[in-house]
């Protein structure tokens, strides 16, 4: 699965409440042609929702990695990170937070939580497309992943 040559498609699960972020990072994600599906969420507790498969996303597949913004609405990213680090059938998936704040205390309280790795936001248009493919060939090329389960 880690490697693009997987008969399914990587699913990738952005949690960003910016619609400008959110569309930057489809844009860079279709510029690398691979074969992944990105499903997008915008506030902390419909990312739950998501992950446990609740209501409305009672058939959501289970992501392969997560992309998650700290500063959401209704559930913050940390709570959510926290609940997703806790939770044996989620703990797994790899969780990366990307985010605007470079704070040392969003930092180390994100690693606290469990997170797999914190990226600052680059706020320049081509910086953030750089990063975004950065994730991708890491996370979904370098990377072995988990399998799916459930």
């Amino acid at each position: 699965m880690s490697n693009g040559t997987s008969i399914h498609p990587i699913e990738i699960l952005l949690i960003e409440d910016s619609p400008a972020d959110v569309r930057l990072t489809r844009e860079a994600l279709r510029e690398e042609k691979l074969y992944n599906n990105l499903h997008v969420v915008t506030d902390g507790e419909e990312a739950l929702a998501f992950l446990r498969r609740e209501g409305k996303h009672a058939r959501a597949p289970r992501p392969d990695l997560i992309l998650l913004d700290l500063n959401l609405p209704r559930k913050s990213g940390r709570e959510v990170l926290e609940e997703i680090k806790q939770d044996e059938e989620l703990r797994c998936i790899p969780v990366v937070v990307l985010t605007i704040s470079a704070a040392e205390k969003d930092i180390v309280s994100a690693y606290n939580l469990h997170a797999n790795c914190y990226i600052t936001k680059p706020i320049d248009l081509e910086q953030f497309s750089k990063v975004v493919k950065s994730i991708r060939e890491f996370w979904l090329t370098i990377v072995k992943l988990p399998p799916q389960q459930g």
